[in-house]
């Protein structure tokens, strides 16, 4: 058993315990119970493309460089050939429940469930994963889908049978993603990527209502804010060289909406570890004004991060809902954009 396994049975055994009678017997999204109104605005909804069980891409950054941090625009040329189709096609089903929240068009919630069925039909990503990346991919669009899917289940009027066949897609998937890291994730602490890991599993602990994979999502939370420094760092994302800004920002938005699904549940989880989370999210907001701390500690200048948008502050919202913060607010008011591809598009309400 690996450092993260025994770590996220521990966790799992004080989830358990501690909220066994406040816990619902049907897990809840953040989506649940706020339901949108319904229309009859028409909606084009295109075919999605066929995304085979099997994925083959690898990693796009320098292989000399052990940052991390450096694209190697071969690397990535090749890497946008192989995944691009298959994140496009999550993209599809994002975008469609998207539209339905914002719009109420019960076509949109019929296109993205038409979407979410061709691929669970199909066993789409379910097959042999030949990288790293790969499993990244996976994992990235397994729990994008997901999450769309909570978006709209309580509005697309789905079977039990069809619930059950995108609950054991989704789960399939899941366990796949599980392996991985317990047998790669080293002395039980993991990145950014084991919190994406964790979103995606708790979004299909939800839609399959399978407490299992939920607490093992749930569990990658406290991984990542067990690690927060007192000054709100996170050493795995500093590690990142001229991109350790951009890692902090981009390991915040997992972690709130993992938190999300965990108020959700009634689960206090932004107080963990002496409520850590508000420091990393202090540090890094004040690293977009002043880059200097992150220079300092990785020797190298920060890219610029001149206007947040999505994939820097698309996690911002319910974060300063709960915890009103007026730089926050103001970086939310100037976004371009707050949809995150990997967090299923467009916060929680």
């Amino acid at each position: 058993m690996t450092s993260f396994t025994r770590a996220t049975a521990l966790s799992t055994l004080f989830v358990c315990s501690a909220f066994a009678n406040a816990a619902p017997a049907r897990l809840l999204s953040p989506w649940d119970g706020h339901a949108v109104t319904l229309t009859n605005a028409p909606y084009a909804c295109a075919a999605i493309d066929h995304v085979a069980p099997d994925l083959t891409t690898d990693g796009f950054y320098r292989l000399d460089d052990p940052t991390h941090s450096i694209i190697d625009p071969v690397r990535q040329a090749a890497y946008n050939a192989s995944a691009n189709p298959v994140k496009f096609a999550g993209q599809a089903i994002v975008k469609s429940a998207d539209d339905f929240r914002t719009t109420g068009s019960r076509a949109a919630a019929a296109c993205t469930m038409t979407r979410v069925l061709t691929m669970a039909r199909e066993k789409s990503l379910t097959g042999h994963m030949s990288s790293s990346q790969a499993y990244y991919v996976q994992g990235w669009v397994a729990g994008a889908i997901a999450i769309a899917y909570l978006k709209v289940r309580e509005a697309s009027n789905v079977t039990p049978e069809q619930a059950t066949l995108i609950g054991n897609w989704l789960h399939s998937i899941g366990q796949q993603t599980r392996d991985y890291y317990d047998q790669h994730t080293k002395s039980g602490k993991g990145n950014n990527h084991l919190y994406w890991a964790g979103v995606q599993l708790a979004a299909t602990g939800v839609a399959a209502n399978n407490r299992s994979d939920y607490d093992w999502g749930l569990a990658t939370y406290d991984n990542g804010v067990n690690q927060i420094q007192p000054d709100g760092s996170l050493p795995l994302e500093m590690a990142r060289g001229a991109r350790a800004l951009h890692y902090h920002l981009y390991a915040i938005a997992p972690l709130v909406l993992l938190a999300e699904f965990g108020e959700a549940n009634h689960q206090d989880f932004y107080a963990h570890n002496h409520s850590a989370i508000h420091r990393l999210i202090k540090f890094s907001i004040d690293g977009v004004a002043d880059p200097a701390p992150f220079a300092k500690a990785t020797g190298v200048q920060q890219e610029a991060v001149k206007r947040p948008s999505g994939d820097q502050i698309g996690w911002a919202p319910p974060s300063a809902r709960r915890f009103p913060d007026p730089t926050l607010s103001k970086y939310i008011a100037n976004a371009p954009s707050l949809s995150v591809y990997h967090l299923g598009g467009l916060p929680p309400e």
